[in-house]
């Protein structure tokens, strides 16, 4: 039995009252606790979860170079398949960290081992950093699956002009598709809710950001439209890191989506301190 001390300074927690442990700052052992079990959790089935989109990621380049990229179409001045190969990228990233993100906390609710979740000593701050955290991980690993195959793919160029443009632009989009994505399991109460989210908000706005398009090309009222939807500043802001060249203000994109996370991290944090449809 150890009877040193208790040094404040160096221990995690002390005891103020009997049965009542507090946490002295942050639980960094907890915390990485949880981040190394949600990575291990997709990454026991990388092949779906990392390697899978990728490969369908590859099959939409190959698809639609084929079908309008023909005759050596341009579009901002680089080639069809250059233009198109960042935004199918970055759009992997999104989806997968709503998908990762979106399924923790669900998958306690409806299996009824949510207390996993809640009875750590965790704060707040720290679930949704380990949570959101996996998810962004998991986003950058699919990135640079999709990014490697497209790499041996012939007829196409995925040189990176600016990688700081690129990683905070993809750092911006998978956070905010990972607090998304936590909002959703907060909210949802079977999978057929998450789906819906996925179906009705997720891919029409990933689709209808720019991707396979530039938005100059669009009527007025279509590009106001477009201006409108997060997703265009996070596509268009990744393509100007592999191009160079953008069809949106990389500054209001990238402090947009900066003060849209931090909205979307306070709205996270007052749901699950609230215990909204997890605690009752």
């Amino acid at each position: 039995m150890n009877d040193q001390p208790i040094n404040e300074e160096n221990a995690s927690w002390v005891r103020h009252a009997p049965g009542v442990p507090v946490l002295i700052g942050v639980n960094w052992g907890g915390l990485k606790t949880l981040y190394i079990k949600e990575v291990r959790r997709f990454f026991k089935v990388q092949m779906q979860t990392v390697w899978a989109p990728a490969i369908t990621t590859l099959l939409y380049l190959a698809i639609f170079t084929v079908a309008l990229g023909r005759a050596g179409r341009v579009v901002m001045g680089v080639p069809f398949a250059d233009f198109l190969a960042p935004g199918l990228i970055v759009m992997a990233m999104l989806q997968n960290a709503f998908a990762n993100a979106s399924f923790s906390l669900l998958v306690g609710k409806i299996q009824g081992n949510i207390v996993d979740y809640l009875m750590p000593p965790l704060s707040t701050g720290e679930l949704i950093t380990g949570l959101v955290g996996a998810a962004v991980t998991r986003a950058f690993l699919v990135g640079f699956a999709v990014w490697l195959v497209m790499l041996l793919w012939p007829g196409v160029s995925v040189h990176v002009e600016h990688p700081l443009i690129v990683l905070w632009f993809g750092l911006m989009g998978s956070l905010l598709l990972a607090f998304l994505g936590l909002l959703t399991s907060v909210w949802a109460e079977k999978f057929d809710h998450a789906a819906a989210v996925t179906n009705f908000v997720v891919t029409p706005l990933s689709l209808l950001s720019g991707t396979f398009y530039t938005v100059h090309s669009l009527a007025p009222a279509f590009q106001a439209v477009s201006h409108a939807n997060p997703f265009f500043y996070i596509i268009s802001g990744f393509r100007a890191g592999f191009l160079g060249v953008s069809d949106s203000p990389l500054l209001v994109g990238g402090l947009g989506l900066l003060a849209l996370n931090l909205v979307m991290f306070g709205l996270c944090y007052a749901l699950l301190r609230s215990g909204w449809k997890i605690k009752n």
